[in-house]
């Protein structure tokens, strides 16, 4: 297996690679709730690691009856890619060993790796971090969920807006050696209710980042053009509808939304 890191892969050869080449399973990630494999994937020479998630492999859910959790995490790059801002490691839907599945490029991340989400004594929330909810551990000791003021994360909330992602965990979020940083697990994104579950809150009803206003202006075109048909190969059309209206919602506000009232706000467990 070549030892050149992923992230050195363009995106087009990520996707080129990931829609032809021969899939090995390595074995299962066991901390998913669905099927969830690790694989070699070969083309022309070139190896890479990717996540294989077959469809039948997934867990019905009662509130995502529509279509699969693999079609969303596909959505969810397609997003990502129209964006500009890469949060997303390239996906696409293919057929697999295991059946038709998501295929993601799998995202080295160095052991030194610096989290920018997690749980801080309360009295010491570092610099540069905001909190986001309060907590004790079992010996009453206080703690505050926080996350860094940074701009990374910040897009990454502007994209969950989007997407309506009822999953961000820290967990969710990955920092290879690139200096950029990557969002995972997107199957429970896109509902047509609101149900925007993420620990990156620290921005509630702040103004938007200033690039965001670009960005949300060429996604709202491009929902009405390729990229929304795109969508409906994967998701209701319904669903994709909401999707332009969250955008022009988020255009109008100009500002992070406020966590929902009728709805968990932070995901278990958050990090």
């Amino acid at each position: 297996m070549t030892t050149e890191p992923s992230a050195a892969l363009a995106e087009s050869e990520a996707l080129e690679l990931l829609a032809r080449g021969q899939i090995e399973i390595e074995g299962r990630l066991v901390d998913a709730s669905n099927t969830t494999l690790r694989a070699e994937i070969t083309l022309d020479g070139l190896t890479r690691r990717c996540v294989y998630k077959p469809v039948r492999g997934e867990r019905p859910l009662w509130d995502f009856p529509d279509g699969t959790l693999a079609g969303r995490e596909v959505s969810a790059f397609l997003v990502s890619q129209a964006t500009g801002w890469g949060l997303v490691p390239p996906t696409i839907l293919r057929d697999g060993p295991l059946g038709p599945g998501a295929l993601q490029l799998w995202i080295d991340e160095p052991e030194d790796a610096e989290s920018l989400i997690g749980f801080v004594p309360a009295y010491d929330v570092p610099q540069g971090w905001i909190a986001v909810a309060n907590a004790r551990d079992d010996d009453g000791d206080a703690f505050a969920l926080a996350h860094a003021d940074d701009q990374r994360l910040a897009r990454l909330a502007v994209f969950d807006a989007v997407i309506n992602n009822a999953d961000r965990k820290g967990g969710h979020v990955l920092y290879p050696a690139t200096g950029a940083i990557h969002g995972v697990d997107h199957g429970v994104s896109f509902h047509v209710e609101n149900k925007l579950r993420t620990v990156l809150w620290g921005w509630t009803g702040k103004a938007l980042i200033g690039e965001a206003t670009d960005v949300l202006t060429r996604l709202s075109t491009d929902l009405d053009g390729p990229l929304g048909s795109t969508l409906e190969e994967h998701l209701t059309v319904t669903e994709v509808q909401q999707v332009r209206l969250r955008v022009r919602r988020l255009q109008r506000a100009g500002r992070f939304p406020k966590p929902p009232q009728d709805w968990p706000a932070i995901p278990w467990p958050p990090v």
